[in-house]
């Protein structure tokens, strides 16, 4: 045997030589692996030769390796081992434990980390009931010598962490060991405790003893180690355990925040108590941590950090724990528990504040949602020092809001700890965006608190940036000199303040009703409209700075001629003289903010520019007839701002007298004959367009094409302005006299009228032309007329791929590039819009026309003959039925500074939404069930080309070498599909479902803390009036069904989860009561069980599938026997458990098992049918027996307190069971 035993321990290190040794070839390497492997496996010698290589005589990669064949064994034989071989195993562990390792600063970490999986392993099949001296041989252990004591401190928190973090065991296992942990925690926290302070102490003592650096150490890494299994527990354990003895630990917790070496996992410790929740009365003790002894060690270990990683680190955790406490002190004051605020709360207050002045980016933002609970807290927020605090945030935030610490550059002290934070430059620029989005909901927080302070600062910061110079910094405008980049000095200074006003301004109008600061604010606006810039960058801030202070106009009306002057000499902007040359996207951004900022105010303050109407009307015409380049949407712009004020006229027939006047030329253009043969023959409009001819760069034979192209964008925005902009007056009565009103429903409803709607309907019938043939330029035959320029203008635009794809959008130098490059990018960007805005118009139609839309005849007919011909050949990128993605010739949006693109929902949503009830039978059940039969034919057959892709098996995919554009295509095809099928499922969704989502918890923080996985609130569903009108018909409910029903199985969990949980019980029920045949009911659950075997790994949607299958089986397996068939063809089923489930459901005499019972014996009936993920699906199951439970439950027959038999050890000690030692 032993030499058995020894020739085999001479193969397996040379097997592990070659697998580690770098210049073997991957042949050798390979062989040598299977054999290890098969020896684990297989060999009956693992045992002795595992302890044979895991002797510390041997090289650290031997000896790993004998100790994974220990482990190994521990996991996969362990069931099957004699209990004479069990007790020589643990015997020969401990063995290793006590002298099996070198000492502690020379033994490598990943030898102690598997010999501690290998004690874990057995103490989890074990203990306690085999194993209950098991914590008093740790304790021994640790008298031993410090490696032991580390070796005992790993223990402890893989225990923990496989038990309570990651949950590994099967329930009875996990239970009895938490169990147990839970009954003897005060002794292991007094252990840990004491072998923290030994060591601590012994450290500080040796330290500074020359001679006795090592034993130092390795003291040190015994009180590094106790600390991080304290953070294993106390993130679980009882709060009483934490804050006994006067908040002991916590205490020696933060002493140790001054020791070097230990204040990274003391800190981290810190931080995991101070933050658990639970009950307040349990959590009032952490208010002891606001004495000055304690905020005293914690801003002096504060003090003198350098950018050394793990100082650095430290620091974060300091600042984490103090904003931790100050969530504590939100919860505890003004609750039940009377907390009173603590008297040195300023000296707390002043440690966040330098924390939220730090140079450091990461730790300001770790700050902010501390301050942001502080400003809204309902008692805090009154307080003296939090008023104060409230004022010197703001300040703080003059700096903070200030874009600077990019790694790349030197310009800052903040660059040199975003060195150590940030990857890039575009990741520092993503994370500020996120950064001073926060940063403005607690300005707007701190402004409630002190608005006429706020506004002060404001103002002067904002005159003070007035009366600056431009500072263009040393990076250069690409496009002219003198002008500023996105990184220039002032232009970031102006993107701050700019943002600064706008959060000020805004709750100033919430905060203060008539103590409003008019006249400094018209100073303010006064010195804005004076400022005059030629850099683009800064005057889209000037803009802006314009639009957050105009509320104050509505008190001076007389500043409103300035302020549109000012707006309309923006609208006209260029840099330079040269009109010839191509605008930049930061010109057309300030031309396209300076529209915006019209249409807002007409649209807010309407009444307020009704008097300048005239004046506006006519700035409007003399820019039209003027040489200056306006583009259609800037245009159109000004078209929506005009009939936003006349909406004010309250008179039907001067509003329509005024529209027909600005439409007239789109109204003749649009419907002349020589239109209609362009719009209705899609040779003529590709002709038209000039996508059938080829045309270079620098040609000019493309100016008359593309003025057609923009004559046909300019009527379709136009006519979108109009249509989405007229309404009748809000005011029932002024509608009335204005003469909007044409009569009553039965309900006593008034039915309106809009002044656009003779226009609109006749624009409508050459609009669904357009729609039509722009469906038919899809076609074959109209593909092959695109010219060889434009042969792929009907393709994803790149930028449009990148956002499908998820790929970052740099944004950095995007300032000075041209909108479109290229001939091919202009005609592709012409279709993308051509095409939305045309469904834009019809779903504007509904809400605005109302009556007179969906009383048009045959609506829905001439919708069908357009919108849904040809669908076969439209690809997924244009049949988005609720489009999400951003085009980059949609109206444009100032927000924060920055440019970002922006769409309204597009046809059949807003239909649905705002479709009146009495309209359903004759509009929406003819568009939306033919609609859904064929998407879900569409989706199932792109679903099964991509499931076809991913099945191919791994020899045919080595042989096909795919270009890296092959498989970006892929990839973006499928997400497109994801996408679509989405928008499909949402629109079904709208149509059909109406959720009722019940009142939150009262405390939801407390439970939170009270409950290990406290469930949501359950919402219910119910269907619409749409959906029980669409539910009458047996066409339209078959395909709402096998749509819904069929997505389960495709690949996208977010759907399969939605769905799962809202539609398909909600639609199945309604008909589940008729004679539906019982290979429906069949396909119905089979697909059901589909899903579990696509979507079973993951967590939402196992849960969901499992509830909809038990939904389906328990209220139709009465009636259909076909799904117990079902049930029986289920991998590993158990065909007894199923039959008791049957009775119990069929039997009505049966006693009925609880809500959760049932759930779980359902779910093991169906665990068959559960696909693994891909990981998983290879990897050898883990098998833990059960041992005696500690919690039987039995029902006496007679009294058990005066049995015999009864005793506390009668529980421990069960006749069948025997020690394990």
């Amino acid at each position: 045997m032993a030499e058995q035993v020894a020739a085999m321990c001479e193969q397996l290190i040379k097997a592990v030589n070659v697998i580690m040794d770098a210049e073997t070839s991957q042949m050798f390497r390979l062989e040598a692996l299977k054999f290890c492997e098969e020896f684990k496996e297989t060999n009956s010698l693992c045992v002795p030769c595992g302890i044979q290589l895991a002797d510390k005589a041997q090289p650290a990669v031997v000896r790993h390796f004998g100790l994974q064949i220990l482990e190994h064994v521990i996991k996969f034989r362990w069931n099957n081992m004699q209990q004479q071989e069990k007790v020589h195993l643990k015997e020969c562990a401990m063995q290793l434990l006590s002298n099996g390792t070198h000492p502690i600063l020379e033994e490598e970490s990943h030898i102690k980390d598997v010999l501690s999986r290998i004690i874990v392993e057995m103490i989890k099949r074990e203990w306690p009931q085999h194993w209950p001296d098991m914590l008093k041989e740790m304790e021994a252990l640790t008298s031993q010598g410090e490696a032991q004591t580390e070796l005992v401190m790993l223990i402890l928190l893989r225990l923990a962490e496989d038990v309570i973090t990651f949950q590994t065991l099967p329930t009875q296992r996990r239970r009895d060991i938490q169990h147990t942990l839970t009954q003897n925690m005060e002794s292991i926290f007094s252990f840990m405790m004491a072998i923290l302070h030994i060591n601590v102490e012994d450290y500080r003592k040796l330290k500074e003893t020359p001679g006795h650096e090592l034993q130092a150490r390795a003291h040190c890494r015994v009180a590094v180690a106790t600390l991080n299994t304290l953070a294993g527990y106390i993130d679980w354990v009882s709060l009483v355990y934490i804050t006994t003895g006067n908040c002991h630990l916590l205490e020696m917790l933060c002493l140790l925040l001054s020791e070097p070496e230990l204040q990274l996992e003391a800190a981290e410790c810190l931080l995991i108590a101070i933050s658990r929740k639970g009950k307040l009365e349990d959590r009032k003790p952490f208010m002891l941590l606001f004495d000055d002894v304690a905020i005293h060690y914690i801003l002096s270990a504060a003090q003198g950090v350098e950018v050394v990683e793990r100082r650095y680190i430290f620091l974060k955790r300091l600042c984490q724990v103090l904003c931790a406490l100050g969530n504590q002190l939100c919860s505890l004051v003004g609750s039940d528990v009377e907390v009173d605020i603590p008297a040195n709360l300023s000296k707390y207050m002043e440690a966040i504040l330098a924390f939220t002045t730090h140079s450091s980016q990461f730790l300001k933002s770790s700050t902010v949602p501390t301050w942001g609970t502080l400003f809204r807290h309902e008692t805090l927020s009154k307080d003296a020092v939090i008023v104060d605090m409230a004022i010197k945030y703001l300040r703080t935030s003059m700096t903070n809001l200030v874009k600077t610490g990019f790694p790349s550059r030197d310009d800052n002290p903040s660059c040199e700890y975003s060195r150590v934070d940030f990857d890039s430059d575009e990741d520092f620029n993503s994370f500020f965006t996120s950064f001073r989005a926060q940063q403005g909901e607690v300005v707007r927080s701190a402004s409630r608190i002190v608005p006429l302070e706020a506004f002060q600062i404001a103002a002067e910061w904002l005159q003070y940036q007035i009366a600056s110079p431009i500072d263009v910094g040393d990076t250069a405008s690409k496009t002219a000199e003198g002008l500023c980049t996105a990184l220039s000095p002032s232009v970031i200074q102006w993107e701050a303040v700019t943002f600064f006003v706008e959060c000020v301004v805004t709750q100033i109008f919430k905060s203060l009703e008539e103590k409003l600061p008019i006249e400094q604010s018209m100073e303010l606006l006064q010195a804005v409209l004076n400022y005059d810039t030629k850099d683009p960058l800064i005057l889209s801030c000037v803009l802006a700075n314009i639009s957050a202070l105009f509320p104050f106009v509505t008190h001076r009306p007389h500043f409103l001629p300035q302020v549109i002057y000012k707006l309309f000499k923006a609208i006209t902007y260029e840099v330079g003289q040269d009109n010839k040359a191509p605008w930049t996207k930061s010109v057309k951004n300030v031309r396209r903010h300076a529209c915006f900022s019209i249409i807002k105010i007409c649209r807010d303050y309407p009444r307020l520019i009704l008097p300048c109407f005239d004046m506006f009307y006519n700035q409007v015409k003399k820019l039209y007839l003027s040489n200056i380049t306006l583009t259609h949407m800037e245009k159109c712009s000004l078209i929506e701002a005009l009939v936003l004020i006349s909406n004010q006229f309250n008179d039907f027939a001067k509003q329509q007298a005024f529209l027909d006047e600005l439409m007239g030329s789109v109204v003749a253009e649009w419907t002349s004959d020589k239109m209609r043969h362009v719009l209705w023959d899609p040779a003529t409009f590709l002709s038209f367009v000039g996508a059938d001819e080829v045309v270079s760069e620098q040609s000019t034979d493309a100016d008359t094409t593309a003025h057609n192209r923009v004559r046909l964008s300019f009527c379709l925005f136009a006519m979108l302005g109009v249509v989405k902009r007229a309404r009748w007056p809000a005011d029932p009565e002024d509608a009335k006299a204005g003469g909007f009103v044409v009569g009553y429903t039965a309900a006593g409803a008034p039915i309106y009228r809009n002044s656009c709607t003779a226009q609109f309907l006749a624009l409508l019938p050459n609009l669904l032309a357009l729609i039509r043939t722009q469906n038919s330029l899809f076609m074959p035959e109209n593909m092959a007329r695109l010219s060889e320029t434009f042969s792929k203008a009907h393709e994803v635009m790149d930028a449009e791929k990148n956002v499908v794809l998820g790929l970052p959008h740099h944004l950095l130098d995007n300032y000075d590039s041209p909108l479109y490059r290229t001939q091919l990018e202009r005609m592709q960007g012409f279709f993308t819009a051509l095409y939305d805005n045309c469904f834009q118009v019809l779903g504007n139609a509904g809400p605005s026309l109302q009556q007179d839309f969906y009383t048009i005849e045959r609506l829905a007919e001439e919708i069908t003959g357009s919108a849904f011909v040809s669908l076969d050949h439209v690809p997924d990128h244009r049949l988005h039925l609720d489009n999400a993605l951003h085009h980059q010739n949609w109206l444009l949006l100032y927000v924060n500074g920055q440019i970002s693109l922006t769409g309204v929902r597009l046809f059949l949503k807003q239909l649905v939404l705002s479709c009146p009830q009495e309209y359903y039978n004759s509009l929406l059940c003819p568009l939306l069930g033919p609609l859904f039969a064929y998407m879900q034919q569409r989706l199932n057959a792109k679903w099964q080309v991509i499931n076809q892709r991913t099945s191919i098996n791994g020899e045919d995919e080595e042989e096909v070498v795919c270009q890296e554009s092959q498989v970006t295509q892929e990839m973006l095809e499928e997400q497109l599909v994801r996408l679509l099928t989405r928008e499909v499922m949402d629109l079904l969704t709208v149509s059909c479902i109406s959720r009722k989502v019940p009142e939150s918890a009262a405390n939801k923080e407390e439970i939170e803390g009270m409950l290990p996985s406290a469930s949501p609130a359950q919402s219910t569903e119910e269907l619409t009036e749409l959906g029980k009108c669409l539910m009458k018909d047996e066409n339209i409910y078959m395909s709402l069904l096998t749509l819904s029903f069929t997505s389960l199985s495709w690949k996208d969990t977010a759907n399969c989860q939605r769905t799962a949980t809202m539609v398909c019980w909600t639609l199945l029920q309604q008909v589940a009561g008729r004679n539906l045949l019982p290979e429906a009911v069949t396909w119905f659950y089979t697909s059901v069980l589909r899903g579990l075997q696509v979507h079973g790994q993951h967590e939402g949607c196992n849960s969901a599938l499992t509830q909809l299958a038990m939904h389906v089986y328990e209220n139709l397996r009465p009636r259909y026997m076909e799904l117990r068939v079902v049930m029986t063809q289920i991998p590993n089923i158990s065909v007894d458990a199923l039959d008791q489930y049957d009775h119990r459901l069929i039997d009505p005499n049966a006693q009925k098992a609880g809500d959760k019972k049932r759930k779980d014996q359902f779910k093991k009936l169906i665990a068959g049918t559960v696909g693994k993920a891909l990981c998983q699906q290879f990897r050898k199951e883990v098998h833990i027996r059960n041992l005696p439970s500690l919690f039987k439950k039995t029902k006496p027959d007679k009294d058990m307190l005066n049995s015999e038999a009864f005793s506390l050890s009668g529980l421990f000690s069960p006749e069948d069971s025997h020690d394990f030692i």
